[in-house]
């Protein structure tokens, strides 16, 4: 069985569960706590020494770490990542943005502002608010007329955009002025097997 080790309300644990609860790959979920320092572990380290979660062991005892890395290891030979070299290349570049012009935006502010001291992170978060106001307005374009965000297909950028694009709000980015945006969360939603953020431990 795999083992997901991750944090409660990390989206990119999120995106590594809800991946193996649609491809019926069952496992058991580790919680580690990172503001309590889990991850900085010396048993935690021998698995990942970057010391960040989420980390997926496999039945076979290999120890995958960074989270876009592990859906493609996952999807391999699935729908969910395509044959063809072009398409495949556009998937790629989705989880690219998402870790450079998307994450450290809006998933980082979510971050902060669940912290007991968010007031201190202030400036900071005042600071990604244009990079995530960029990202969504991106997303909004390419997505107006679009079904999914790679060849009107289901893939894995999906899951990886959608882990902290619907929670954007917790953020404090509201998706209000983004239809497209709106209207393929709900697309990704509605898809088989959907796992939520808040049971992926128990999935």
């Amino acid at each position: 069985m795999y083992q997901l080790y991750d944090y409660v309300t990390s989206g990119n644990g999120y995106k590594v569960a809800l991946l193996l609860h649609q491809c019926h790959k069952p496992f058991r979920y580790i919680e580690t706590d990172i503001l309590a320092g889990a991850s900085r572990t010396p048993e935690f380290l021998e698995l990942n020494p970057n010391g960040k979660i989420p980390v997926l062991v496999t039945p076979e005892g290999h120890v995958l770490s960074e989270s876009n890395a592990i859906l493609l290891y996952l999807a391999e030979g699935t729908p969910l990542l395509p044959d063809d070299p072009l398409l495949r290349f556009e998937v790629h570049r989705w989880l690219f943005w998402e870790q450079y012009s998307h994450e450290p935006f809006i998933a980082t502010s979510r971050f902060w502002l669940h912290l007991p001291n968010a007031e201190e992170f202030a400036d900071k978060l005042a600071a990604r608010r244009p990079g995530g106001l960029k990202a969504l307005e991106l997303m909004e374009r390419h997505l107006d007329g679009r079904t999914f965000l790679v060849g009107d297909r289901y893939t894995v950028a999906d899951i990886s955009l959608y882990a902290y694009t619907h929670k954007a709000h917790e953020a404090n980015f509201s998706l209000e002025n983004y239809p497209a945006i709106r209207a393929w969360l709900d697309r990704v939603a509605a898809q088989p097997d959907h796992l939520t953020i808040e049971n992926k431990m128990n999935a």
